[in-house]
């Protein structure tokens, strides 16, 4: 007796294979939300217990001196004065300087990367980028100390004195390692991180927008100023807000350039101090309440980023709601 075929609309029309379907779907997909919601529950846990820690090590230090660890003038960890106004000056200028210069090259390296360069040079100056951006800290500051504080203590701090006939803020004594030499050796560490996600952010921009403004009659320049740079701006706007968190986070480099001194700076020549550079040299021989001190600084700092990515967070949002995206 011939076998008579089961064709596949029977099969499926099943119940039994139906039901064991379902019921392997749902699990399935329930196996997979319990990953996803314990891998987000594990993160955020371990975010709160970090966030937990530092503040419960920083209360001793916020009962010793309350707010005036914010805006107090004087840090002396011999006679327990916790003033951190200083450190958080010397903290933002350096970012600043290292901003002001990473900003413009950062991104017109970029512009050129995608949009001007030939091909082979493209992927010559891209992996130069990839493999500034692997150098460790620790070389960029050996490389401030040993090769660019002699320069700048003998002919860039000099010359910029020459020039401006020493007024603000170019008016102390070259030092060699000064907030502007700290400033310089994070615009370098900094600019491979704008160049490369500028890179990625301009390179999505659809060329058919490029080639079609062209040919319209528009010059490179008004087509990268009202096509290609609106267009990126969000990719931009996260790497700059990166940078600028890495900027202020950065110890190690900023320790070996900076001079340490918790004043003031009257100049850019002058040493300095910063958030994260304290952190980490005063740390070793400190009392209980010295560090605690110092955990009232790492919670500085750690809220300075946060507002700097809130702040890139609505530029982004401001921008793709313009865009109208949202």
């Amino acid at each position: 007796m011939p076998e008579v075929p089961t064709s596949p609309s029977v099969a499926m029309s099943n119940p039994l294979l139906t039901e064991n379907s379902k019921s392997f779907s749902v699990k399935s997909d329930w196996a997979h939300w319990s990953v996803l919601y314990g891998a987000s529950g594990l993160f955020a846990l371990i975010c709160a217990v970090f966030l937990i820690s530092i503040i419960v090590s920083s209360i001793p230090a916020w009962h010793h001196s309350g707010l005036s660890i914010i805006y107090g003038r004087v840090w002396s960890q011999g006679s327990n004065s916790f003033g951190a106004l200083p450190i958080i000056a010397g903290t933002l200028a350096t970012t600043a300087i290292a901003l002001v210069f990473a900003i413009p090259i950062g991104v017109g390296s970029a512009l050129a990367i995608v949009h001007v360069l030939p091909a082979r040079l493209r992927v010559l100056l891209s992996s130069l980028v990839e493999l500034l951006a692997a150098v460790p800290s620790v070389v960029y500051g050996l490389w401030g100390l040993l090769v660019l504080a002699p320069w700048f203590e003998n002919t860039v701090e000099p010359g910029l004195a020459s020039i401006t006939g020493s007024r603000f803020p170019f008016q102390a004594p070259p030092e060699g390692v000064s907030l502007l030499l700290a400033g310089c050796v994070l615009f370098v560490m900094i600019l491979p991180m704008i160049v490369a996600l500028s890179r990625d952010a301009i390179a999505v921009v659809p060329h058919d927008q490029f080639e079609g403004a062209l040919s319209v009659g528009a010059t490179k320049w008004q087509v990268v100023r009202k096509v290609v740079l609106p267009g990126a701006r969000t990719g931009i706007v996260g790497a700059i807000t990166l940078a600028t968190a890495r900027a202020l986070g950065e110890t190690v480099a900023v320790a070996m350039v900076i001079g340490l001194n918790p004043l003031f700076p009257p100049s850019v020549f002058s040493t300095a101090s910063t958030l994260a550079s304290t952190i980490a040299l005063q740390f070793q021989d400190a009392t209980p309440l010295q560090v605690a001190a110092l955990g009232a600084l790492a919670l500085i700092l750690m809220a300075m980023t946060a507002i700097v990515n809130w702040f890139g967070r609505r530029l982004v949002r401001g921008s793709t709601f313009r865009a109208g995206v949202i």
